[in-house]
């Protein structure tokens, strides 16, 4: 699923950030060499960080 239509970051992208110790969504978008532009993608960003941190 794609999470950021800007950038074209996808789902396994923000999970693996987050899982490699990402606790935003701008750190988990600089991990994959990018930033959030135009912010609506920046709320499922953080559920997605949120659930992995809460698996781990």
């Amino acid at each position: 699923m794609v999470v950021c239509v800007c950038n074209a970051i996808r789902e396994k992208d923000v999970r693996a950030a987050a899982r490699a110790g990402a606790t935003s969504a701008c750190q988990a978008y600089r991990a994959v060499g990018c930033q959030a532009k135009c912010g609506q993608c920046v709320p499922f960003a953080r559920a997605i960080i949120a659930e992995e941190r809460t698996a781990a």
